[in-house]
């Protein structure tokens, strides 16, 4: 019996009782197990699935309908029961997703296959450390240093070593210490040697104390762990699995946590993510309605036992999957409830969770590629040079050799005139063919000259004095921010004449990520003009006179709108109450200002525009949306039925409320995907909205349409049961709702368009357009949603109006590949190489690139189209495998423009080790948070 988990194990092969089922799945032995439920009935669970045992008041099946109960079907605080969902099937996360082992580890798995451990289920139980620890799993500790103190040297001197010339010199000290063959002292290439391998040691070692200095911080950083009905500060690095952890604003997320409870309404929590995904907007995350009620009470938190199961450590960013049991119940967990390590607590006073994956097992370290040894080009290049002088050297020693036999047998002279050693020849009789071998190394040392060492002393000097120039080069230095350039390292410098390929993050690379509401198409009117512009036209609208909640840094020029909104025009309103109600956006409000907490900058640009003009979005539950009009100073609260969120398919997201007693569904998205669902009365407006949108696309400015519908009461409810089977479907679920949501987004009427525009960084046209014509190429690998990327894309000039641009979006591999094979397809049509066989792909990258090559050299030409592709993260997982990555190079090779989106850290790095094996090419990697790590 376990006493700590309330379990039973027997075992039906052995009289001796088993601690755990992991010793039963070590001998391969079928358990039964009996557990405990809290209400004390007794579960038998064979095979880790659930059968609970036939009881009296259950149904013919013997599965009693209260004991099992999803996330959504906890009851809210009036009583009433909410949806049931159905909890996920945990799926086998596939090799590629797994964060290999070292290869030394790797290698020895290989011959000890029986020691390697292969985890296909995380199982544990919160607050049952003596549980968890038969599982060792890995403890909080991360190390990203390359070296030990003990592995230092070994290690150092094998990266080094893989320089011949290293090699060459230490086989000539070897051969100098011996003085029967040689004519100079050893310590004339000793000395040099050493001097080289010194400096080059002291300047990893350098690198890898800061490495360990970062780790020790990292790892010895405190944290508030719930042991003994009691919070205790300990090191992150003494954090296990199952241990209870609180956080505190603006802290860092400690390891994966599943969200318990937390001091905001709902147990909302906000997190900053930029150091996973490069995104600096704030994310929500929402803990299980069951879990939330524990609230701060560290005593019940001390009591909590649940028992989680989940995926196995992957490195799959935006997916998690497991379930919660609890108190006979069980919960369905997904990534919404999950806090990962790299994340920093924002807006959120407190919060608590359960650790999942610590250390290794975090997804943040999963994603992290290993600290690798860079090799330039230079230094390969002279790596083959001094193998080829070496060759020459051999053939110089053979051709002494055969001169100094030839003259030993033919005048048949004693080596005492020549050699010091020639006293032991003559005692041994060695024959003239040994004697001339002997020679071979006294010809060596005298001709080691040929592979001169101050070669490799004369290039780190040189990369010294190119680190130098760069950190006083003046053009480099930004004087906004007064910072100038900085070369962190000395081995790389002479790469940037030669890269031909650019990777850059896009979130705080290419842009600011600031987003401002610039211009509004509403009923047919265009509203504001660009402050860039500058053209004094129009007058920019005084918000603070009247707006207590309005920004000192928002600039509208056109105070028709305002005008419009105080009369009260009906489609101004209509738009407007959209925008305040059609969000996500989290409210906070303190004595000096209202802040917004959203999940992307676009909804916190257009929340912030109706803030500023009038229509204040206050807060939010469940249940309602309150909205301060400061026309009328009435706070009016809207009963919020339904929310059909945003995703990349629908590309679009409505929110369902009562307005005045009439239930109105408000929607807004794309364009294309809004216009498809317009109804007949909106034909005229639609043809006047589209050339508004087209102005505002080639001012660069991001767009999105908004509509409206009014809907029965009969009409809601019969909808409202459909969309109750969907969501409990376990089977194509997101297929059953998106059908379901369809039914209800037909016959909208048009408000009107918002444009906001993404600043950019200073002078990114001007470098894009200048790298371009250096005939470099631009792949932009992004975290963000395909839209955002797309948008940032046009507006940067990576992308055109004359570009034929792909999308690959699909989720399964053979339409990953027909997607690829015919955007292939048409650009070989379009750039007159239609006659070479196109869909033979089996032959090698290098002869596809080389295709590639002579369309991209064509592209320049007035009558040659330009292409790019966008390609999603979920597809690229399929196009980056080995029996498509060579059409995804060559596709991509035949493009001016590449923007993958929706990528993870491992995929970056994955995107940018494909094109450095397939196009044996100098690539740069440009980043600016934790994400970029891999790819760089």
């Amino acid at each position: 019996r376990n006493e700590l988990c309330d379990t039973y194990t027997y075992s039906f092969l052995f009289a001796v009782p088993l601690k755990s089922n992991v010793m039963a799945e070590v001998l391969s032995i079928p358990l039964v197990q009996l557990e405990t439920a809290g209400d004390g009935k007794i579960t038998v669970a064979k095979d880790d699935k659930a059968i609970p045992e036939e009881n009296d008041g259950g149904d013919d099946d013997g599965v009693n309908d209260d004991d099992v109960q999803s996330d959504d079907e906890a009851r809210s605080e009036d009583g009433e029961l909410e949806k049931p969902a159905v909890p996920q099937v945990i799926e086998k996360i596939p090799e590629e997703d797994r964060r290999k082992p070292h290869v030394v580890k790797r290698a020895f798995y290989k011959i000890f296959p029986c020691l390697e451990k292969v985890e296909d289920l995380r199982r544990l139980t919160a607050n049952k450390q003596f549980e968890n620890e038969q599982y060792k799993y890995a403890k909080n500790v991360v190390v990203s240093a390359k070296y030990n103190i003990l592995t230092f040297v070994p290690l150092n001197l094998f990266e080094q070593f893989t320089r011949v010339a290293n090699i060459y010199f230490l086989a000539l000290v070897i051969l100098q210490s011996i003085p029967q063959i040689s004519s100079v002292p050893f310590y004339s290439t000793l000395v040099p040697l050493l001097s080289v391998l010194l400096v080059t040691a002291v300047k990893d070692g350098y690198d890898d104390i800061r490495r360990h200095i970062s780790d020790y911080k990292i790892n010895n950083r405190q944290a508030l762990v719930l042991r003994n009905n009691r919070l205790e500060e300990t090191k992150w690095k003494e954090v296990r699995v199952g241990d209870v952890l609180k956080l505190r604003n603006n802290e860092f997320v400690t390891a994966d946590l599943l969200l318990l409870s937390s001091s905001e309404p709902n147990s909302l929590v906000f997190i900053e993510t930029a150091e996973l995904d490069g995104e600096t907007n704030l994310k929500v995350r929402q803990a299980l309605p069951v879990t939330a009620k524990l609230g701060a009470n560290e005593d019940q938190l001390s009591t909590f036992d649940g028992y989680i199961e989940c995926d196995s450590p992957n490195n799959r960013l935006h997916k998690f999957v497991g379930t919660l049991k609890w108190e006979g119940k069980i919960y369905s967990l997904d990534i919404e409830k999950i806090l990962l390590r790299g994340c920093r607590l924002r807006n959120t006073e407190w919060m608590y969770g359960v650790v999942i994956y610590a250390g290794a097992d975090t997804k943040l370290v999963q994603n992290s590629g290993r600290t690798k040894f860079k090799r330039t080009h230079l230094e390969q290049q002279m790596n083959r040079l001094v193998l080829f002088i070496l060759c020459f050297l051999i053939a110089c020693l053979i051709v002494c050799f055969i001169g100094s036999m030839i003259f030993e047998y033919v005048y048949d002279l004693s080596a005492n005139t020549f050699f010091p050693y020639a006293d032991f020849i003559q005692k041994t009789a060695y024959p003239p063919f040994l004697q001339a071998l002997l020679q071979v190394f006294s010809n060596l040392i005298v001709l080691n000259t040929f592979i001169p060492i101050s070669l490799y002393v004369s290039v780190e000097v040189i990369r010294l004095g190119l680190s130098l120039f760069i950190n006083t080069d003046i053009k480099m230095y930004y004087e906004p921010n007064n910072v100038a350039a900085i070369a962190r390292t000395t081995t790389l410098n002479e790469e940037l004449g030669q890269v031909e390929y650019i990777f850059s993050d896009k979130t705080g690379t290419l842009t600011q990520n600031i987003m401002t509401f610039q211009k509004c198409s509403i009923n047919g009117v265009k509203y504001g003009e660009n402050p860039s512009e500058g053209n004094g036209e129009k007058a920019a609208v005084d918000f603070l006179s009247w707006n207590k909640y309005a920004d000192k840094s928002f600039v509208f020029r056109d105070t028709t709108l305002t005008e419009n909104c105080r009369s009260g025009e009906q489609h101004c309103e209509d738009f407007f109450r959209l925008l305040s109600l059609c969000h996500t956006v989290v409210s906070k409000e303190d004595k000096v200002e209202l802040q917004y907490n959203a999940q992307s900058p676009d909804e916190a640009a257009l929340v912030g525009a109706t803030k500023n003009f009038g229509y204040v979005f206050k807060r939010r539950t469940p249940f309602d949306i309150t909205v301060h009009n400061m026309y009328t100073d009435i706070e009016e609260k809207y009963e919020m039925l339904d929310l059909l969120d945003f995703n990349n398919d629908r590309k679009r997201m409505s929110v369902i409320v009562r307005v005045a007693g009439q239930i109105v569904l408000y929607c807004k998205g794309a364009d294309n995907i809004i216009f498809e669902r317009l109804g007949s009365e909106s034909a005229a407006l639609k043809a006047v909205t589209l050339d508004h949108l087209s102005d505002y696309a080639q001012d660069g400015l991001r767009t999105l349409v908004c509509a409206k519908r009014e809907i029965s009461e009969e009409e809601y409810y019969a909808w409202v049961q459909e969309h109750h089977a969907a969501s409990i479907l376990q089977n194509n679920r997101d297929e059953a709702l998106d059908a379901v949501y369809e039914k209800i987004e037909k016959n909208l009427v048009l408000l009107g368009a918002t444009a906001i525009e993404d600043k950019l960084q200073d002078g990114v046209p001007d470098a894009i357009a200048n790298l371009a014509r250096a005939n470099i190429k631009i792949w932009v690998l992004t975290g963000d949603k395909q839209e955002t990327a797309v948008n940032i894309g046009y507006s940067s000039k990576l992308l055109t109006d004359q570009m034929r641009v792909f999308i690959v979006d699909k989720d399964s591999k053979e339409e990953v590949q027909t997607q690829l094979e015919d955007a292939n397809g048409e650009i070989l049509n379009m750039t007159g190489k239609s006659g070479r066989n196109a869909s033979n792909y089996e032959h090698t990258s290098i002869k596809m690139s080389q295709i590639a090559d002579e369309t991209t050299s064509n592209t320049g030409r007035g009558d040659t189209p330009s292409f790019g592709i966008v390609i999603n993260g979920h597809s690229l997982r399929h196009a980056l495998k080995d029996d498509l990555r060579d059409i995804l190079l060559a596709t991509a090779e035949q493009c001016k423009a590449v923007i993958c989106c929706r990528v993870t850290p491992l995929q970056k790095k994955k995107v940018v080790d494909m094109v450095k094996t397939g196009k044996k090419v100098v690539t740069l990697a440009i980043g600016d948070g934790a994400n970029d790590v891999g790819m760089i």
